[in-house]
């Protein structure tokens, strides 16, 4: 999570999220979580030393689905 471009997925997260929702507050919580929480399914599959920023891009969708499920 600390890769060059990690960052700029948080935001673009956080920036769809505050298009779709108005509460400020919310979205931090909810986009936050699910940037955590791609980022865990991508070191899962790629490992935590050689994992990037486009491996937490490829793991958003999971992380949405299991947002739902829960």
């Amino acid at each position: 999570m600390g890769t060059a471009g990690s960052g700029d997925v948080l935001t673009g997260i956080l920036t769809s999220l505050l298009g779709q929702y108005k509460n400020p507050v919310h979205v931090a919580i909810i986009g936050v979580y699910l940037h955590g929480l791609a980022g865990d399914f991508a070191a899962k599959k790629e490992g935590y030393e050689s994992m990037i920023a486009t491996d937490i891009v490829k793991n958003l969708g999971k992380a949405f689905k299991s947002l739902r499920r829960n």
